[in-house]
């Protein structure tokens, strides 16, 4: 199993941790507010806590904070994260849902790669998936799909596992690092279905394999 360390409090955090202890990994919560932080671990149960700003726990480094923070985080960290394998789960969608705050050509995985130190490894994941969908897990025993995408193999190999762990999730290598704009443009696409068709976010996109 991995030892994961998950930044923010939010609804996603919650999700992924609740996910992962279920599935046997350890888990270290870490927010800018430590009692916040403290109650959200004890929630969860079996989760620890960890102090923002100092090297995490975990091999592996989630970010579930907002993508406008996100850069940032890694800024402050800084060689904290040498060696870790940095998960993004953002989506740099822009306020009005017309195009992304990332330079053309770029994504938001990949703006967060270059704040972080040079062994750190950045893989896209979890970014097409809403938190409530997670939580709840695959509906009538379909698996819930998670594209990643990266540079290294190693980093996405962990990745992977991780997905497996966290039970009927099934981890999809899209390549690498550049495809985070394909993924961050399929979770703007989920908002486009939210608002214009579907009407709600209880739905997942997936790979249905024929023949």
């Amino acid at each position: 199993m991995s030892s994961i360390s998950i930044i923010g409090l939010g609804n996603m955090a919650r999700a992924l941790a609740g996910r992962a202890l279920a599935g046997g990994n350890a888990v270290e919560i870490i927010g800018r507010d430590p009692a916040k932080a403290k109650e959200l671990a004890a929630t969860l149960g079996g989760a620890t806590v960890g102090t923002a700003g100092t090297a995490p726990a975990g091999d592996i480094v989630i970010l579930a904070a907002p993508y406008a923070g996100a850069a940032a985080v890694v800024r402050e960290y800084g060689d904290a994260l040498r060696g870790k394998v940095i998960v993004d789960i953002t989506n740099p969608v822009a306020p009005d849902l017309q195009g992304f705050v990332v330079p053309d050509g770029s994504s938001g995985a990949q703006e967060i790669a270059k704040a972080a130190p040079d062994d750190a490894h950045v893989v896209k994941a979890f970014n097409t998936v809403f938190s409530h969908v997670l939580a709840a897990g695959p509906a009538e025993g379909r698996p819930l799909d998670v594209f990643i995408a990266g540079d290294d193999a190693q980093a996405k190999a962990r990745v992977s596992a991780f997905v497996e762990s966290l039970g009927l999730l099934r981890p999809w290598d899209t390549g690498e690092l550049f495809m985070a704009r394909a993924l961050e443009n399929v979770g703007l696409l989920e908002l486009g279905l939210m608002n214009h068709s579907v009407k709600h976010t209880n739905f997942s996109l997936g790979i249905t394999l024929l023949g």
